[in-house]
């Protein structure tokens, strides 16, 4: 008898244990597909589901998407992060409509040329929505094969990258290209997790290098290490009759695109007045708040926010790229997590948001 391949065994184990019933599951529809793969990126399917849905339900399609406003897509992505990924769509989108004609390519090669597309989510559309058989390599597939193949290194090495590459293409089936995909994507997620693997429940154990070989600790290999730099900057929450002060950040960078509360580097109750001031708010008091953080990939960032009660708003506030909008709309638009959080945590602070306002 023969021993059924790699990707045999994991077709057989996906169809009995693997994930099934997601909201972006049952479709050939590569519209849904491509943007449940690209909220999946650096995010778990758990925190991921809720968000599908409600785009889905203002966005059904290329066209819908491509016609609204950059705020009401990031508005719908506020709290998943990574907001480029937002961004890309919308831009994808747009390109969909004036140069495919509203229809998405059926090749990986024609996808991975699409904004904020490569090549292992571009191979993952085409097989989900054309059966189109191309190798893929999302995080959780580099960490399945470096310790099925037991290939040491940190998967970020381009070398490292190169060789699981190989490994994933000299994988593929002859068929059920779809289920497969999924299957290499769920056992990385369900199985053969970072810490505490569970070797047990896994299909493909008695081949597994990192298993037989007890280095499933080891395999992958870690990032190198390296001490993130930290940043900090100064909140101006101005309030004023029930309302709060937002500014539209820079297109790129932290947060891009994003409404958010205006920044400075100052540090005491002077410097903050006089970079309220230049917002034209006449500042009738401020008062510094409690002190967070919040960590992207390559640094931290010390928030300080200050309380500013504002006496009277000057028309330089209505300039573009600034607006005041009311306490209740502006923890429900386009605004990064943190603020929100903050928003709502003063909102709940009975009376002292807008006392003295």
């Amino acid at each position: 008898m023969v021993t059924p391949g790699f990707a045999e065994r994991l077709v057989e184990w996906q169809q009995v244990h693997g994930r099934h019933g997601l909201p972006w599951q049952g479709t050939s529809d590569a519209y849904r597909i491509w943007v449940s793969e690209i909220m999946l990126q650096q995010t778990q399917v758990t925190a991921v589901v809720p968000y599908y849905q409600r785009f889905m339900r203002s966005f059904p399609d290329v066209g819908s998407l491509a016609s609204a406003s950059e705020d009401h897509v990031l508005q719908h992505w506020s709290g998943l992060g990574y907001y480029a990924r937002a961004r890309n769509l919308r831009r994808a989108a747009r390109l969909l409509m004036s140069e495919h004609g509203g229809v998405f390519p059926r090749t990986a090669a024609v996808i991975e040329t699409l904004p904020g597309i490569g090549r292992s989510t571009a191979a993952a559309i085409a097989a989900f929505a054309f059966g189109e058989s191309g190798a893929i390599l999302d995080g959780n597939v580099k960490r399945v094969l470096a310790r099925y193949f037991g290939v040491r290194g940190w998967p970020g090495d381009p070398r490292v990258q190169a060789v699981l590459w190989a490994h994933a293409e000299s994988l593929m089936p002859g068929r059920d290209v779809g289920i497969y995909t999924q299957a290499q994507m769920d056992l990385g997620s369900l199985v053969c997790v970072r810490g505490r693997p569970r070797c047990g429940e896994c299909p493909v154990r008695p081949d597994c290098v990192a298993h037989r070989e007890q280095l499933t600790a080891s395999i992958p290999g870690r990032p190198p290490k390296k001490v993130l730099p930290h940043r900090r900057a100064a909140l101006l929450v101005c309030v004023h009759a029930g309302t709060v002060l937002l500014e539209k950040r820079p297109p790129t960078g932290v947060w891009g695109g994003l409404w958010s509360l205006p920044e400075t580097d100052g540090n005491d109750a002077e410097a903050i007045k006089c970079i309220a001031n230049r917002y034209g708010v006449s500042v009738a008091d401020c008062e510094p708040l409690t002190s967070f953080e919040h960590g992207f990939t390559h640094f931290t960032l010390a928030l300080e926010p200050w309380l500013v009660r504002v006496a009277a708003a000057a028309p330089a506030t209505h300039e573009p790229g600034r607006m005041w909008l009311a306490l209740d709309d502006a923890v429900g638009a386009a605004l990064p997590a943190p603020i929100k959080r903050l928003l709502r945590s003063l909102a709940r602070e009975t009376g002292r948001l807008f006392s003295r306002a």
